[in-house]
C-alpha cells in the first residue's frame, strides 16, 4: 500500500490593518496629485439657478390662469386662509381678558389647578413682554396647522397602524420629510402657494404632520390583539372595534401624538416668517438679521412660555386617569376661569396696556455687550480655536479635493459602514448636489455639520454614561433634558448669538445645544438597557468600571448609540443651515438669500433641495450602520 504525501501550503496572514491603510494612503496620494482640480466652484449665476427663477416668473404670471392653479392649488390656499382668518379674529374677539380665561380654563379642565394657574400667567405673560399681538398671531397659526394637520394626520395614522401595506408605503415618505431641514419646505411652497399666512400655516402644516401619523399608527399598532380578538367574537363590525377598542385604548398615546405635532408647529412658525407668516418670527429674524439679542429675547422666551403651557396641558390630558374623580369640580372651575374672563370683555380694553408690558431691549442688548467686551479674551479663543484647528483644513479638504475623489471617499465608507444601498443613495446625493451647481456650499456645510455632530456625540455620549451609571446624576439631569427638549429650535440661537456673535461657531454651538439632549437619552437609554445578567456575569470575573464600560456595556448599546449618532447628524444639520443667518454662510445663506431677493430664488431653491440630499446621504449612511452586524457578530460568521 502506497502513501502520498500531501503538502499544505499555509496562507500568508495580512494583518486587518492593512488593506485599511493602503486605501487610506492611495486617497492621500490622489488628493496630493489632483488638488485644486476637477472642483467645483459656486457660481452664483449658474444656468441651474436661473431656469429655476424663470420657472418661478412663468407660475406666477401664469397662477390666475393655469387649471392646476384655478381650480386645485388657490382654493386650497384659500381654505387655509380662511382657517387661519378663523381662528386669528375668534382669538382677538376674546380680548386679552377673554383669552386668559379661556386659557386658563382649559388648563383647569386638562390638569388640575396647577395647570390652569400656569395657562393664566403664561398667556399674560405676553402681555408683559409687550408681545401680545404677535402671540395671538401665533397661537392662531398653531392652531390652523395643528387643526390640518390632526384631520390629515390621524386618519392616515390610524391607516398605517392597522395595515402593514400601509405602513410600509406611508414610513418612507414620512423618513424623508422628518430629515429635510425646515427651511427646505420652504421653496417648494413659495412656488406653489407664494406668501403670507397661508402659506405659513401649509408650511407649518406639512413640517408638523408626520409625528401625528407615526405615533398614532404606534398607538394603534400597541392596542392589545386579545381586546381586538375578544370584539370581532362578539359580532363588533371593523368600524365598531376601532372607535370602541383601538382609540379609547390608544387615547393616552394619540395625546402624546397632538403634544409632538404642537411642539414641532411651534418649531416652524419663527421660520415661517420669512415667507410672510405673521407673529413671534418677525421679531426673532429681525434680531438676527441685526445681531440684537434684545429684540430676539422677549419673542424667545414667549415661544418657550407658550411651548411650556401647551406642552404641560397636553401631558396632562395624556396622563389623566379617565375613571378617576374630580371632574364635576374641574369642570366648575374651568367654566368659573372661563366665564370670569368673558364676562370682562366689554368691561376692559381689549388690546393689552401698553402700562403693563416691560421694555427691556436696551438692557439686554447692554448685558450682551458687557459679556461680549470682558468675555472677549475666552469667546475668541474658542471661537479661532475650532475655526482654525477644525474648520477651515476639513473645509480646505473638502473644496479643494476633486468632486471625483471625494465621492469615491464616501462611496467607500458608506459602503463599509453600512452597505451597498447606503453607498449607491449617497453617491446619487452627491452628484444631484454637483449637477444643482451647490457642490461647494454643499462641502462647506458638511464641514459644519461635521464638526458639530463630532462635539455633540462626545458631549452626548458622557453625560449620558454619566447618566446611566448615576441614578442621582441621571435624576438631577432629566429634568433640564425635558426642558431643552420642550423649548423650539430657534431659541438656541441666543446664548450663542450673546456669547459669540455672528459666525460660523456659533451656529454650531447652537446646533450642539439643539442635539444634545435627544443624545444624551438615546446613549443613557441604551446603556441601561443592557442586560443586568451579563454586567453582573462580566463584574464578577473581575472587570474593571472602565473594562465594564468599554468591553460589555458600549458594545451591548452599539445599536442605541449609532441611532443617537442618526438623530444628532439630522438635528444638527437642521440647525447649521438655520445658522445661515448668523453667518455660517454656505446652503442655509444661499436659502435666505433666495427669500429675500427675488432674483436668487433659483439658487435658494436649489440650496434647499441640497440640503435634503445632504440630510438624505448622512441618515442612509447612520441608518444602514444601524441594520448592520456588530464586528463580534461578523467575526463569527
Amino acid at each position: 500500500m502506497s502513501t502520498t504525501a500531501v503538502s499544505t501550503t499555509s496562507r500568508l496572514k495580512v494583518p486587518r490593518w492593512v488593506v485599511p491603510t493602503g486605501i487610506a494612503v492611495l486617497f492621500v496620494v490622489t488628493y496630493v496629485v489632483f488638488r485644486g482640480s476637477g472642483t467645483l466652484p459656486h457660481d452664483d449665476d449658474a444656468p441651474q439657478f436661473g431656469a429655476i427663477t424663470d420657472l418661478r416668473e412663468w407660475i406666477d404670471s401664469n397662477r390666475n390662469s393655469s387649471p392646476v392653479f384655478l381650480y386645485f392649488l388657490n382654493y386650497i390656499r384659500l381654505f387655509v386662509g380662511g382657517v387661519f382668518d378663523l381662528f386669528q379674529t375668534a382669538l382677538y374677539a376674546l380680548g386679552w381678558p377673554g383669552l386668559i380665561g379661556v386659557m386658563g380654563g382649559l388648563g383647569v379642565l386638562a390638569g388640575g389647578w396647577r395647570i390652569g394657574l400656569l395657562a393664566v400667567a403664561g398667556v399674560a405673560s405676553f402681555g408683559v413682554l409687550g408681545l401680545w399681538d404677535a402671540s395671538v398671531d401665533t397661537l392662531a397659526l398653531i392652531a390652523a396647522a395643528v387643526l390640518l394637520s390632526l384631520v390629515i394626520g390621524i386618519p392616515l395614522g390610524i391607516w398605517a397602524g392597522l395595515s402593514p401595506r400601509a405602513r410600509k408605503l406611508i414610513t418612507p415618505v414620512l423618513d424623508v420629510m422628518q430629515i429635510m431641514p425646515t427651511f427646505a419646505y420652504l421653496a417648494p411652497l413659495v412656488l406653489f402657494f407664494s406668501i403670507g399666512p397661508p402659506a405659513g400655516a401649509i408650511t407649518t402644516m406639512i413640517y408638523s404632520i408626520p409625528p401625528a401619523i407615526r405615533i398614532t399608527a404606534l398607538a394603534i399598532e400597541q392596542v392589545s390583539p386579545t381586546a381586538v380578538e375578544a370584539s370581532s367574537s362578539l359580532g363588533a363590525t371593523c368600524r365598531q372595534t376601532l372607535f370602541k377598542v383601538h382609540l379609547p385604548l390608544a387615547r393616552s398615546t394619540m395625546a402624546l401624538a397632538i403634544n409632538q405635532t404642537i411642539m414641532m408647529a411651534l418649531s416652524m412658525v419663527v421660520i415661517a416668517n420669512l415667507i410672510a407668516a405673521p407673529g413671534l418670527g418677525s421679531p426673532i429674524i429681525k434680531g438676527l438679521s441685526e445681531a440684537q439679542v434684545g429684540i430676539m429675547l422677549p419673542a424667545g422666551i414667549a415661544i418657550v412660555v407658550l411651548a411650556i403651557v401647551l406642552d404641560r396641558m397636553m401631558m396632562a390630558l395624556a396622563t389623566r386617569d379617565p375613571h378617576a374623580g374630580g371632574g364635576r369640580a374641574r369642570l366648575v372651575g374651568a367654566g368659573v376661569l372661563a366665564v370670569a374672563g368673558l364676562a370682562l370683555i366689554p368691561v376692559l380694553p381689549s388690546e393689552w396696556p401698553e402700562d403693563w408690558s416691560v421694555n427691556f431691549v436696551a438692557p439686554v442688548n447692554e448685558a450682551v455687550h458687557w459679556v461680549e467686551f470682558h468675555w472677549y479674551n475666552v469667546t475668541s479663543f474658542i471661537k479661532d480655536t475650532t475655526t482654525y484647528v477644525l474648520l477651515n483644513p476639513l473645509e480646505g479638504l473638502l473644496t479643494s479635493a476633486p468632486w471625483w475623489l471625494v465621492a469615491a471617499a464616501v462611496l467607500l465608507v458608506a459602503w463599509r459602514v453600512s452597505g451597498v444601498r447606503p453607498a449607491v443613495t449617497a453617491l446619487g446625493c452627491l452628484l444631484a448636489m454637483a449637477l444643482l451647481g451647490t457642490w461647494e456650499h454643499s462641502m462647506q456645510t458638511l464641514t459644519t455639520v461635521t464638526v458639530g455632530v463630532l462635539v455633540t456625540l462626545v458631549i452626548g455620549l458622557l453625560l449620558g454614561v454619566a447618566a446611566a451609571r448615576s441614578s442621582r446624576f441621571s435624576a438631577i439631569q432629566r429634568p433640564i433634558l425635558d426642558a431643552a427638549q420642550t423649548v423650539p429650535s430657534f431659541v438656541y440661537l441666543l446664548p450663542a448669538l450673546a456669547l459669540f456673535g455672528p459666525s460660523r461657531f456659533t451656529a454650531i454651538l447652537a446646533s450642539v445645544i439643539y442635539a444634545v439632549p435627544p443624545v444624551v437619552r438615546l446613549v443613557e437609554e441604551g446603556i441601561r438597557a443592557v442586560p443586568v445578567t451579563v454586567v453582573e456575569a462580566a463584574a464578577s470575573a473581575g472587570s474593571t468600571p472602565g473594562q465594564l464600560l468599554w468591553k460589555v456595556q458600549l458594545p451591548l448599546a452599539r445599536k442605541a448609540i449609532l441611532l443617537a449618532a442618526n438623530q444628532g447628524i439630522i438635528m444638527t444639520l437642521a440647525m447649521v443651515v438655520v445658522g445661515g443667518m448668523l453667518g455660517a454662510g454656505a446652503l442655509g445663506y444661499d436659502v435666505i438669500q433666495g427669500f429675500s431677493q427675488r432674483p436668487d430664488f433659483g439658487m435658494g431653491f436649489a440650496a434647499g433641495i441640497a440640503t435634503v440630499l445632504l440630510g438624505i446621504m448622512l441618515d442612509r449612511i447612520t441608518q444602514g450602520a444601524d441594520r448592520r452586524p456588530s464586528p463580534q457578530k461578523r467575526k463569527l460568521t
